[in-house]
C-alpha cells in the first residue's frame, strides 16, 4: 500500500488468496460506508456540522480498516483501499468531513510509522484534496454519478503521480510493480461507494418531501390501527386538539379526545371501512362547533388484509355557513364566490349554466371556454370528450355517455374526476328546492397524492415489521403467516409439503471466540446460502429464532427437501468459516427435514414442525453436522455430510 512499504524484496508473484483478502478489503470499506448510510438519517435530526463531523468520523475510520486490512501484494510491499474513504469524504462532506477523515487517517498511519511514513501522508493528504475539489464542483447542486465516475478517474491519476514522484515509492518500483491494482482497486472501491452515498441522499431528500407534505398539509392528516388509535397525525391535528407533540397523540383515539356519543359514531363509521374495504369519500363531520369533510381510506399489508385506515379531513366550517347563506341570497353567492378557492357553478332545472365563479372554468383547462353562462351541460360534456379532458371517457361510445351525464347532473351526489394531466378534482353536486344543482368543484391533487404518499408508507412499514434486521431474512412473525397460509393451500391442493429446520453447530462456543460481531456475520452467511439453497419463489427462508432457521418448501417431496439440504449443507462447506470451538474446525449446521401431504395438512399442520424439530434434535444428539428426516410415513431417514 502507498505508504506502508518496508523494501521491496522479492519477486512478483502475487501471494495465493490475494484477490480473496482483497475482497474483504473492498467489503469492509463498502460495509462502513453502507452503515453510515443506514445511520446517517438519525442525524438528519441535528446540526449539519454535527452530521459532517460524524460523517468524517466514520470515513476516517473506514480508511483506517482498510490500512490494517491491506492485502500484501509482494514481499513487504501491501495494496489498501485508504484513499476511497479519504476522497469521498471530501467530496461529500466537505471541509468538515475532510479534516476528521484526514486527521484521523494522518494520525495512524504516523503511528505505524516505517520508510515511507512521509510519503503515505502525503498521498492521504493528496487524495483528501482531490475530494475537496469535486466538492467545490458540485457545491451548487446535487452530485450525480457521473461525478463520482470522474471523482474516481481524479484520485486514480492522484496514486500514478504519487507513486511516479515520491522518493520511497519510486525507490520501491511501486508503480511499475502494483500501479494498475492499486488504482483499479482504489477507482472501484469509490465508485461503489459513492454511488451508495448518492443513492442515501437521494432516499433521505425522499423521506424529507414525504414528512414534510405530510406535516405542513393544511388539511388535517392521519394514520389509524385496525382499532382505530392513532399511529401518526400531522402538526394541524396536534393544533385541533390542543397538544404540543405527536407523540402525544400516538396510542389515543376518538374517545380520549371528543364526548362518548361523538366518538362512537366516527369509531362505527371507520370500524365499517375497515371491515368492508370501501372508502368514505368527504363525509361530513362535526366537531367541537367545526364542519370537517373527511375522506378515509383503508390501509392494506401485501396479503390484502386491511391493517388500518388513513384519513384526510379538511376543514370546511367557513364554506358550510357560505353555502347556507348563498341559497338565499343570489347577489350574496356571487359576491362570496369571488373570493372563494374552489370552483362554483349553478345549472338551472333545464341543464342551463346560470351562474359560476371563474375559479371553476380554470378548474377544467380544456373545457373552460365552453363553461359560460346560458351553455347547457350536453354542450360543455362534448367539448369535454372532445378535448379528452378527463379520463375513462369511452372512444366509440361518447354520445351515449354524454346522455347519461347529462341526465346524472340534477341529483346529490360526491364524485372524483381525474384530468388528462393527472390531476383530481372533487364535484359535489347539491340540488336545491326549485330544482337547480349547485356544483363545488375543489382541486384535490395533493390529498390523492398524500393518500398514495400514506399507502406506500403503510407498505413500507409493513414491509419492515416482516423483516429481520440482521439477516434480511423473513422474520418468526410473517413465518407463522406464511406457514398458515402455505400448508392450508397444499391440504386443498393435496400436494406434498416439506421444511426444514436448521440449527448453527456449537454456534454459542462460536460466539464466546470470536465475538458477536463475528457471530453476526456468521449468521448472515448461513441465511446468504440457505437463500442460494431455493430456486423458487414459492420457497420461503425465515430466520426462527436466535441461530435457528426455517425453509418452507410447499409441492416438494422429502426427497426434493433433501436435495436442498445437501446443498446448502454444500454452500456452507464451501464457505470453510473457521470455528475452533467445533469437533469439526468449522462452522457446520445441523438439519431435520419433516414432510406431510393432504390428509396430514388438513388435520394438524402444526405437526410439520414438531416432526422437524425432532428430527432437528435427533441430528443434534447423533453427532451434529448431518441431515435427518422425519417423515409421517417413514419414520426416519439420515443422511451425514461431514
Amino acid at each position: 500500500m502507498i505508504g506502508s512499504v518496508h523494501v521491496l524484496e522479492g519477486g512478483s508473484n502475487a501471494v495465493n488468496g490475494i484477490w480473496t483478502q482483497f475482497g474483504g478489503n473492498l467489503s469492509f470499506v463498502c460495509l462502513a460506508i453502507s452503515l453510515w448510510a443506514h445511520f446517517s438519517i438519525q442525524f438528519q435530526r441535528r446540526s449539519a456540522t454535527q452530521e459532517k463531523i460524524a460523517f468524517g468520523i466514520v470515513a476516517g475510520a473506514a480508511s483506517i480498516g482498510s490500512i490494517l486490512l491491506a492485502v500484501e501484494f509482494n514481499p513487504g510491499l501491501y495494496i489498501d483501499l485508504r484513499f476511497s474513504p479519504l476522497a469521498l469524504a471530501g467530496m461529500f462532506g466537505g471541509p468538515i468531513a475532510a479534516a476528521f477523515a484526514v486527521l484521523m487517517a494522518m494520525a495512524f498511519r504516523f503511528c505505524v510509522g516505517g520508510v515511507a511514513m512521509i510519503d503515505g501522508i502525503v498521498a492521504i493528504s493528496a487524495a483528501t484534496g482531490i475530494g475537496l475539489v469535486a466538492n467545490v464542483w458540485i457545491r451548487k447542486r446535487s452530485p450525480a454519478l457521473m461525478d463520482v465516475a470522474l471523482l474516481s478517474l481524479a484520485l486514480g491519476g492522484v496514486l500514478v503521480v504519487s507513486m511516479a514522484t515520491l522518493p520511497t515509492l519510486v525507490h520501491a518500483r511501486v508503480l511499475a510493480i502494483i500501479g494498475l491494482p492499486m488504482t483499479v482497486l482504489n477507482c472501484l472501491a469509490t465508485v461503489l461507494c459513492g454511488f451508495i452515498l448518492l443513492k442515501t441522499q437521494q432516499w433521505a431528500l425522499e423521506r424529507s418531501i414525504l414528512v414534510t407534505a405530510f406535516s405542513q398539509s393544511p388539511d388535517y392528516l392521519y394514520v389509524k390501527d385496525r382499532n382505530s388509535r392513532f399511529i401518526t397525525v400531522n402538526e394541524n391535528m396536534i393544533r385541533l386538539y390542543r397538544f404540543k407533540t405527536t407523540a402525544e397523540m400516538t396510542g389515543l383515539s376518538d374517545f380520549n379526545l371528543l364526548s362518548r356519543p361523538l366518538a362512537e359514531g366516527l369509531y362505527y363509521l371507520e370500524q365499517q371501512v375497515m371491515d368492508t374495504g370501501v372508502p368514505l369519500i368527504d363525509s361530513v363531520e362535526h366537531i367541537e362547533g367545526r364542519s370537517l369533510l373527511a375522506s378515509k381510506v383503508p390501509l392494506r399489508d401485501r396479503q390484502g388484509r386491511v391493517i388500518g385506515l388513513a384519513g384526510v379531513t379538511r376543514d370546511v366550517t367557513e364554506r358550510t355557513v357560505l353555502e347556507r347563506e348563498l341559497r338565499e341570497s343570489k347577489n350574496l353567492l356571487s359576491h362570496a364566490m369571488a373570493g372563494m378557492s374552489d370552483g362554483i357553478a349553478m345549472y338551472d332545472s333545464k341543464g342551463f349554466l346560470v351562474f359560476c365563479n371563474d375559479q371553476y372554468r380554470t378548474a377544467f383547462p380544456l373545457s373552460g371556454d365552453a363553461r359560460v353562462v346560458g351553455a347547457h351541460i350536453s354542450d360543455i360534456l362534448r367539448r369535454v370528450a372532445e378535448t379528452a379532458e378527463r379520463a375513462g371517457i369511452p372512444d366509440n361510445d361518447c354520445e351515449d355517455w354524454i346522455k347519461v351525464a347529462t341526465a346524472a347532473l340534477h341529483s346529490n351526489k360526491d364524485e372524483e374526476v381525474q384530468l388528462y394531466n393527472g390531476d383530481w378534482r372533487s364535484i359535489r353536486t347539491r340540488l336545491a328546492e326549485d330544482g337547480t344543482a349547485m356544483a363545488v368543484v375543489s382541486d384535490i391533487t395533493a390529498t390523492k397524492q398524500a393518500e398514495i404518499a400514506l399507502r406506500l408508507s403503510a407498505e413500507q412499514l409493513k414491509s419492515l415489521a416482516e423483516t429481520d434486521g440482521l439477516t434480511g431474512m423473513v422474520n418468526r412473525r410473517a413465518f407463522d403467516e406464511a406457514f398458515a397460509r402455505e400448508t392450508a393451500g397444499s391440504a386443498r391442493k393435496n400436494t406434498p409439503f416439506s421444511l426444514l429446520m436448521v440449527d448453527i453447530d456449537r454456534f454459542k462456543a462460536y460466539n464466546d471466540t470470536y465475538g458477536h460481531p463475528a457471530g453476526d456475520q456468521c449468521l448472515r452467511t448461513v441465511s446468504r446460502c440457505l437463500r442460494q439453497s431455493v430456486s423458487r419463489p414459492a420457497d420461503i427462508v425465515a430466520r426462527y429464532g436466535g441461530e435457528e432457521f426455517v425453509v418452507l418448501l410447499p409441492s416438494t417431496s422429502a426427497k426434493g427437501a433433501m436435495i436442498v439440504a445437501e446443498q446448502f449443507a454444500r454452500l456452507l462447506s464451501q464457505e470453510n468459516i473457521v470455528h475452533t470451538g467445533s469437533e469439526f474446525g468449522r462452522v457446520t449446521a445441523s438439519i431435520g427435514i419433516s414432510c406431510a401431504t393432504g390428509a396430514t395438512l388438513r388435520v394438524n399442520p402444526n405437526r410439520l414442525l414438531t416432526e422437524a424439530d425432532a428430527a432437528l434434535y435427533d441430528a443434534k444428539t447423533q453427532g451434529r453436522n448431518r441431515i435427518l428426516a422425519h417423515s409421517l410415513e417413514e419414520r426416519h431417514a439420515m443422511k451425514d455430510v461431514g
